[in-house]
């Protein structure tokens, strides 16, 4: 019987607070593409696939080569934003991250985000090393409230879904989490109502026993 354990993070408002800089690359690409979009679209669009978003924004006009080639003006602005400005984990993240890896949790990153975003903003943290894989947007065909990206992070680091706990800030994470039969734990950013099995507003104020409380060793 499999009894590793494994703790599987979204990264943007999870591990970092990433919102400004997504803000700043969508609105100059979108403008530089003659379709300015408001900061209340923006919002409602954080945390989806790139695909979605710009089908949405685009309309009639979204072919997949339009598509592809907006997409990759932002995520290029988006790491050059994180390159020269850095980026700062969230409280709790790194102090988090590094004491699961010592006491042998297994994790992964499970995002929505492109892979090359995700590894600019690891190596600016400086945890790149603790994650023992990368689930993007590239690796699965259906993204969040779809379970297919926790389900391949937790297959590729070994661990039974029902031996996962999944931190996110998203509705649509925990409901990913649920459908892939997965604990929860819900980061709730300014009282967002997260159906998780633990939700708090901050990591930094995480029991130190939650994990082991969620999930006990075997």
């Amino acid at each position: 019987m499999n009894t590793a354990r494994a703790v599987l993070w979204d990264m943007d408002g999870t591990l970092v607070d990433s919102e400004e800089l997504h803000w700043l690359s969508w609105r100059e690409t979108m403008v530089a593409v003659g379709i300015p979009i408001t900061y209340e679209q923006f919002l409602a669009s954080f945390g989806k696939r790139n695909d979605s978003v710009l089908a949405g924004w685009l309309g009639p006009a979204a072919t997949s080569e339009r598509i592809e080639k907006i997409s990759d003006l932002k995520d290029a602005l988006f790491r050059d934003l994180v390159r020269a400005n850095g980026i700062s984990a969230l409280p709790g993240v790194p102090s988090w991250v590094n004491r699961l890896h010592r006491e042998g949790w297994l994790q992964a990153i499970g995002s929505s985000a492109p892979r090359r975003n995700i590894e600019v903003v690891l190596e600016a943290l400086g945890l790149m090393e603790r994650f023992g894989s990368i689930v993007s947007a590239e690796d699965v065909k259906r993204g969040k409230p779809d379970p297919e990206v926790y389900i391949t992070a937790a297959s590729r680091v070994g661990a039974p879904s029902q031996r996962c706990i999944v931190v996110e800030d998203a509705v649509v994470g925990i409901e990913a989490a649920h459908s892939a039969g997965m604990r929860s734990i819900g980061v709730s950013h300014h009282g967002k109502n997260l159906p998780a099995d633990l939700v708090i507003p901050s990591l930094d104020l995480l029991h130190p026993d939650a994990f082991d409380v969620l999930l006990p060793i075997q």
